[in-house]
């Protein structure tokens, strides 16, 4: 049956507006491909190899020119590791001369002092450089031998290079929350902005999410350091649940998956949430008829979840017009409703709630998985790739099946 969606409001709060989406998604996720150098512990796409069915050159194309005629201003792109596809340069040049700017994730393996140099003298680009640690120490532990080092040669590239408003981005956990001033006296040394996102119990992130997502003092100690330095610290939105703390943090205080948000995977795959890669909130393909703006505008899991949703249990509580319930993914794959706690509850009702889930029930888990297949943790980061095609679509390398002339 599909969900009939009622008129927008007219007038009011704009987060109420935005619950009723909008024609054109304000922050689309593309993941040009599983591809990646590194093998990373939280990783939420489980990416490592590459997938041999993903876009073609001329397929993203084709969404870039779709995505300027809808009037999408930027993408996050991302991955796995985005620059070691091939043509991820090309592609960037593309979408920028179609009037699409590109914010690209990258753990730096890629960025030169030469590639640097084009970064800073293109218009419409923004970087991140991804970071889990303020130290090589605590960094390395969740991406891998190396890995700091190889962040921190990027930075001082880009920094060298002239390049203005790129950003470090952080996952926070357990084990970093402590190093959120450090974290920023880094950025401040490279001239770059600090970016925090929460842990999400997804991809290879569900294996580790008991051990990494911040206690609940820790929870409290980033809500407070919020609150001192918001005004300089971007969050994309990913902490909207600590508001129920009292005071609301600054941004959208709204889950936008399918309203204002939603991600593009390498195989051309729509799902409602970057954080929610699996087969419930998968909304169609770029490869169907009507590209990406008919599964926008179309689909009926997107229409279902731009429809009014009763909050459950939540409604109940006092400060559910601060967190809205929370994060949709986090609750999906800690096997919670949907219309329950978020499982980080700051009032402690996702800890009752995840003690009272059912013992013999697996929590969900997608059917993707890209991970290496070898013993790629921890070890050292690659700094060239292949010279020679691999043989097989399946083997190690993270440009399996793609032509390397």
């Amino acid at each position: 049956m599909t969900a009939v969606v009622p008129d927008r409001p007219v007038g009011g709060r704009l987060v109420d507006q935005f619950e009723y989406g909008l024609d054109a998604p304000i922050c689309l996720t593309w993941e040009l491909t599983y591809a990646c150098n590194l093998a990373c512990v939280h990783c939420l796409s489980s990416s490592g190899r590459r997938d041999p069915r993903e876009l073609s050159t001329a397929e993203a194309e084709a969404v870039v020119d779709e995505l300027q005629r809808m009037q999408v201003f930027y993408v996050n792109v991302g991955g796995g590791e985005p620059t070691v596809r091939p043509d991820f340069w090309h592609l960037l040049d593309y979408a920028v001369g179609h009037d699409v700017g590109v914010k690209f994730s990258t753990n730096g393996v890629k960025l030169t002092r030469e590639r640097a140099a084009q970064l800073a003298a293109t218009d419409y680009v923004d970087v991140q450089i991804s970071l889990d640690g303020a130290t090589a120490e605590v960094n390395d532990r969740v991406r891998g031998t190396g890995s700091f080092a190889t962040a921190v040669r990027a930075l001082e590239n880009l920094a060298e290079a002239g390049m203005e408003d790129f950003k470090v981005s952080v996952v926070v956990t357990r084990e970093n929350v402590s190093q959120l001033d450090a974290f920023r006296a880094l950025t401040d040394r490279y001239g770059a902005q600090l970016r925090i996102t929460r842990l999400r119990p997804s991809g290879r992130g569900a294996d580790v999410w008991d051990q990494l997502h911040p206690t609940q003092a820790q929870q409290r100690e980033l809500y407070s350091w919020l609150l001192a330095n918001g005004d300089r610290v971007l969050t994309g939105d990913s902490f909207f649940h600590l508001s129920a703390y009292g005071e609301a943090l600054p941004g959208l205080n709204l889950c936008g998956a399918g309203r204002v948000v939603c991600l593009i995977d390498p195989v051309g795959d729509v799902y409602a949430c970057p954080f929610a890669i699996h087969e419930q909130f998968l909304a169609g393909n770029v490869r169907g008829e009507g590209g990406f703006q008919r599964v926008w505008q179309q689909s009926d899991l997107f229409r279902e979840l731009r429809s009014p949703q009763t909050g459950g249990a939540c409604t109940r509580c006092a400060h559910f017009d601060a967190c809205r319930g929370g994060c949709m993914a986090a609750k999906f794959f800690t096997g919670l409703p949907l219309d329950g706690p978020d499982p980080e509850c700051v009032q402690g009702y996702g800890e009752t709630a995840l003690a009272a889930r059912d013992a013999a029930l697996a929590t969900p888990r997608s059917s993707l998985d890209h991970s290496h297949t070898g013993p790629v943790r921890g070890q050292p980061t690659l700094l060239g790739m292949p010279a020679l095609p691999p043989a097989r679509a399946c083997d190690e390398s993270p440009l399996a099946g793609v032509p390397l002339t």
